[in-house]
């Protein structure tokens, strides 16, 4: 591979040095706080949500939902606004932003105790369509939910749980503070195996 750009620089030094070899889209997955002043092309959102709509869920309920908006709207302001002050910091980078929430209930009133982890096997579908496409998401727990709630209309019975930032890979470094920039070229660690998949019973 022949290193040509910043770029490419950072692409090669965020693939994850992994212990065993998995999935190459899976190692090449990482969570920019830039990206490249380029709208989102139409067709690729809808495969992200497609991505999504054919995720697994419990008894096929597909309790997730989103709300998207592309940079200069009105919406996307809004969404910016409801932001926690970091996030605000480097978010305005993306092109396309978005709002995740999930369907508290089953359909017989109940408490859907899988709500989130349906959300999250939906994300999960979402995020390794963008990386075949070339598409970065970060996505961010620092969000003021409730406000969210009320801004964007949100009907009572659906949560509103984390915001994504998204766009395609690249991007001006300078467009960070130092201390981002330092964050986004530091090394990726993740806990080790054994610290988290456990053989007969708990062990730690």
């Amino acid at each position: 591979m022949i290193i040509t750009t910043e770029e490419d620089q950072i692409r090669l030094g965020n693939i994850a040095d992994t212990e065993y070899e998995i999935y190459a889209l899976l190692k090449q997955r990482y969570s920019p706080r830039i990206f490249r002043e380029e709208k989102l092309k139409s067709g690729h959102i809808r495969q992200l949500f497609e991505a999504a709509r054919w995720a697994a869920s419990s008894f096929n309920r597909q309790p997730w939902r989103f709300i998207y908006a592309e940079k200069g709207s009105e919406a996307y302001d809004k969404m910016v606004d409801c932001l926690s002050d970091f996030n605000k910091s480097w978010a305005v980078n993306a092109p396309f932003l978005l709002l995740t929430a999930y369907k508290e209930k089953t359909e017989d009133g109940k408490e859907n105790f899988h709500a989130l982890h349906d959300l999250g096997l939906s994300l999960g579908n979402m995020t390794t369509q963008a990386q075949y496409l070339d598409i970065a998401l970060h996505h961010m727990a620092g969000i003021d939910w409730k406000k969210a709630q009320k801004v964007f209309n949100v009907p009572e019975g659906y949560h509103i749980s984390t915001a994504i930032a998204i766009g395609y890979y690249g991007g001006n470094m300078e467009d960070l503070s130092e201390d981002l920039q330092e964050s986004e070229l530091a090394e990726r660690t993740r806990m080790p195996q054994k610290d988290f998949a456990f053989k007969g019973e708990w062990q730690h």
